[in-house]
């Protein structure tokens, strides 16, 4: 078994689409960033990675690679998942922590991990998504983005 952290962020960017964990928040402000900038699902793919000693998100798909501008961010995780099968691991487990203001993850917090576990061929049981506040500290507590942490073990296959 192995062992893997994630973390992404992004600042909200008014024009685009907020999209946290493959969910889609309308009239939600959007975050910033090269694909759908879905900090939660990047910070689950730094941690799969990261228990594969396979680098990070930026070394697999590059923000200066005009191929992932404006990618769907689930898609990016299936490629994950399907690169670390290639090695010989398969996902046991996720866990995340979104930290914002705003939007509320509690509510659509089901169908988060039902979106993420999906992408990474396990049971929704198996993905945890919890939301916290930064009761008003630092830039995510000030409302200025999103911040998210990630673990991820990874089995051999057998």
């Amino acid at each position: 078994m192995r062992i893997g952290c994630g973390y992404d962020s992004h600042r909200f960017a008014p024009g685009r689409r907020l999209v946290l964990g493959g969910v889609e928040f309308p009239g939600e402000t959007g975050l910033a960033g090269h694909s759908d900038a879905d900090a939660l699902v990047h910070a689950v793919i730094d941690a799969i990675f990261g228990a594969a000693a396979a680098g990070d998100i930026g070394s697999h798909f590059p923000d200066t690679d005009p191929k992932w501008k404006g990618a769907d961010s689930i898609e990016l995780l299936k490629a994950a998942v399907r690169e670390v099968a290639a090695a010989g691991f398969r996902v046991a487990n996720v866990d995340a922590t979104v930290i914002c203001e705003r939007p509320k993850i509690r509510p659509r917090a089901g169908e988060m991990r039902e979106r993420l576990a999906a992408a990474m061929n396990i049971p929704p049981s198996r993905v945890s998504v919890k939301g916290k506040t930064n009761e008003k500290m630092d830039d995510a507590g000030a409302g200025v983005g999103v911040v998210v942490h990630a673990v991820c073990l990874l089995e051999e296959m057998e």
